[in-house]
């Protein structure tokens, strides 16, 4: 019985062995994982020139220039990355801008599908489907536009569309000041007469 019993106990005491091995083994594995996991999260780079810091939605904020409410702008979402080097806000949704006189009357409006706002520089970039209106009724139409607050006027150089009461002017390059009351095209393509479009419709 001794002999048994010590055979049992020495059976035992492998069994046991073998465990603890095993136990060691996974225990070095899943710690080696779990280092190396830790290790990448800490090796991720914030890149603060893609990365947001702030996302706002439904946007709708009055802006003063000398004290005096001259603009208004509505996003659908605004994204801001002011640790970036060169601050800025995305509107990757959209933007509307109105420009109002004294009296709170809308001056000029702007659209476009998307748009890039520098504070510090007080530049706007917007991007596709540009669409401008002045008080005279005019409609202003490109693919790229910027605005440029500090020096008080539009500018782009690319292609333009301009439906005036009396006839469609076209070109490359256009600049205007901010109610769009005083402008001009950089390369002039042609200029079609209202009518000439009108009878063209009608055929």
């Amino acid at each position: 019985m001794a002999v048994r019993f010590h055979g049992k106990t020495k059976q035992a005491s492998i069994t046991t062995s073998f465990r603890a091995v095993v136990m060691l083994l996974l225990f070095i594995t899943f710690a080696s994982c779990g280092k190396d996991a830790h290790k990448e999260v800490i090796e991720m780079a914030f890149d603060p020139e893609q990365t947001y810091t702030m996302r706002t939605t439904n946007v709708s904020s009055l802006i003063s220039d000398s004290g005096i409410t001259r603009f208004r702008l509505n996003a659908k979402e605004v994204l801001m990355f002011d640790q970036a080097a060169e601050p800025y806000m995305y509107f990757p949704e959209g933007i509307y801008i109105e420009r109002f006189d004294t009296l709170f009357n809308t001056e000029a409006s702007v659209r476009a599908d998307t748009a890039y706002q520098w504070n510090r520089k007080g530049l706007a970039k917007l991007i596709g489907n540009v669409e401008m209106n002045n008080l005279e009724g005019e409609r202003f139409q490109t693919e790229l536009l910027y605005w440029d607050r500090n020096e008080k006027r539009f500018y782009s150089d690319a292609c333009i569309r301009i439906e005036r009461h009396d006839r469609i002017i076209t070109g490359i390059g256009f600049e205007s000041n901010e109610n769009m009351t005083a402008y001009w095209i950089t390369h002039p393509q042609g200029t079609i007469p209202v009518s000439e479009t009108k009878t063209v419709a009608n055929d």
